[in-house]
């Protein structure tokens, strides 16, 4: 199920990336040849004005065949307004960051979603989120949902700013008698209470589990506004890491991250579709923001690479060698499949031979 739900993923992933660049062409009226679900060999076809809509036997993605992309290709005289290579620079970065912006878009819209469904808040307030049984804070009449607002120990007041202060203060106090003053239905709560010096493992000393989260939902009509400010803050951290992992890459230094291949995805996947269909959502949001970075690289091969001769075209009004740029894309993508390669053998071995 895991692997089916990952194909899934990968699909609509790709599909988007590629329709992103499908529509980016159309709009600068670039000739579309075909836009394809799956890779070849073709299943079944249909013609709507001059692209062709395929439908494809490897269920992998998608792909997107623009006219005049490759440069090596020749260019019908009554078609070269219409073709890639014939277009300005600028109208080719409109097509090449097409693909990114697909991809980015999606995530704002799951985003979004899930901000209508309930988020995780911050909060300045110690809620209590779960009780465990045959605790002190049970025995007690302590309740899921209370919130605590201070501590009383031997006529002294403790006023809780954060989740920790609760929790050094009955531990330093255990087996002393300690006053809870909580909020509960708006009507403050005095329960007198007993923390363990030797707690079940897992547990604390009221035996309580706490939180300074509240869930919030967004209205329909926020929850875009939010969900993009939350895209383009997930953006930054992704590009903050990922620039933190390339220096430490390039100077040396030892790299205290983990990198997974289409195997350690599935896998995870397989891991998170048992919290449900929200957490699914976020994880395809996470994947398609990932993907959009990793594909604004400035790596050939990558649609970043690309957009490095383009911004060349764009400066010396000069095209690059049409053969230099072809070789450099074909080199990217080799480089591109062997680190895929190392990566999966890597995934084989942490999660299928070392379970």
């Amino acid at each position: 199920m895991s692997i089916l739900v990952f194909l899934l993923i990968l699909t609509i992933l790709v599909l988007v990336h590629e329709f992103g660049h499908f529509i980016a062409a159309k709009k600068q009226g670039i000739l579309v040849e075909e836009f394809g679900l799956g890779y070849p060999p073709r299943i079944f076809s249909i013609k709507v004005k001059d692209t062709i809509y395929s439908l494809n036997l490897i269920p992998l993605g998608g792909f997107v065949k623009v006219y005049g992309e490759d440069y090596s290709e020749k260019i019908s005289p009554k078609l070269k307004k219409r073709s890639f290579s014939g277009k300005k620079p600028f109208q080719k970065m409109l097509v090449l960051i097409g693909g990114v912006l697909g991809n980015f878009i999606l995530a704002w819209v799951l985003i979004s979603y899930l901000f209508t469904q309930g988020v995780p808040a911050p909060t300045n307030k110690i809620i209590v989120e779960n009780v465990n049984k045959n605790s002190p804070a049970q025995q007690k009449g302590i309740k899921p949902g209370d919130v605590i607002k201070k501590l009383i120990i031997d006529k002294k007041i403790y006023r809780l700013r954060q989740s920790n202060d609760l929790i050094e203060i009955t531990k330093k106090n255990a087996a002393k008698p300690i006053t809870v003053v909580i909020e509960r239905n708006s009507k403050e709560v005095f329960i007198t209470v007993v923390p363990r010096k030797k707690p079940p493992a897992g547990q604390g000393p009221l035996g309580i589990v706490i939180t300074s989260f509240v869930e919030k939902k967004y209205p329909w009509y926020q929850a875009p506004f939010f969900g993009l400010v939350e895209a383009i803050n997930i953006t930054k951290n992704i590009v903050a890491e990922l620039i933190r992992i390339l220096f430490k890459v390039f100077t040396g230094q030892k790299v205290s991250v983990e990198v997974s291949g289409p195997i350690g995805i599935a896998y995870y996947t397989g891991k998170v579709i048992k919290f449900g269909k929200n957490a699914l959502l976020e994880l395809i949001s996470l994947l398609s923001l990932n993907l959009a970075i990793i594909n604004l690289l400035p790596f050939p091969a990558l649609d970043g690479g690309r957009l490095v001769f383009v911004f060349y075209e764009a400066i010396t009004k000069k095209r690059p060698n049409q053969n230099f740029e072809r070789y450099l894309n074909l080199i990217g993508f080799i480089i591109l499949i062997a680190l895929a390669m190392v990566v999966s053998y890597n995934d084989i071995k942490k999660f299928i031979f070392l379970k």
